[in-house]
C-alpha cells in the first residue's frame, strides 16, 4: 500500500511528495532518491527509524524533517511508537518537534523488543 504526504509551506514549487514504501519499509521521495528506512519491531508496535539519506544535490531543501514527519505520521495513525536510532532524527528532528514527544518508545509502555 503506498501513502503519500504532501508537506505545507510556502515557496515558489511545491513541496516534494513523500511516498511509503511498505516493501522496502522506508518513506521516499518519488525520484526515491531520499528515503529514511525503519526496521519494525516490538511484533509490528514499534517503528525503529535506523537510517535517513539525502543525496548532497537535495541537502538543505527540508527533505530529512519532510522524511520525519511522513514516518511520525504514520506512526501516529497506527498506533506505534518510534525508537529514532538515526541520529538525524535523535540530535535534530525530535528536539525540534517536542510535540511529537509522545511516540518515542519508552519502557513504560512494556513493548517487547
Amino acid at each position: 500500500m503506498a501513502t503519500t504526504t504532501k508537506s505545507e509551506g510556502g515557496g515558489a514549487s511545491e513541496a516534494p511528495k513523500i511516498v511509503w514504501n511498505e516493501t522496502q519499509h522506508r518513506f521516499e521521495t518519488e525520484d526515491e532518491l531520499a528515503y529514511i528506512q525503519y526496521v519494525l519491531r516490538g511484533n509490528g508496535k514499534v517503528m525503529d527509524l535506523v537510517h535517513t539519506f539525502v543525496p548532497s544535490s537535495k541537502r538543505g531543501l527540508g527533505l530529512a524533517s519532510l522524511l520525519c514527519v511522513a514516518a511520525f505520521d504514520h506512526a501516529k495513525s497506527r498506533s506505534l511508537s518510534i525508537i529514532p536510532t538515526c541520529s538525524y532524527v535523535s540530535d535534530t528532528f525530535v528536539p525540534k518537534n517536542p510535540s511529537r514527544n509522545s511516540l518515542l518508545y519508552s519502557e513504560d509502555k512494556k513493548s517487547n523488543i
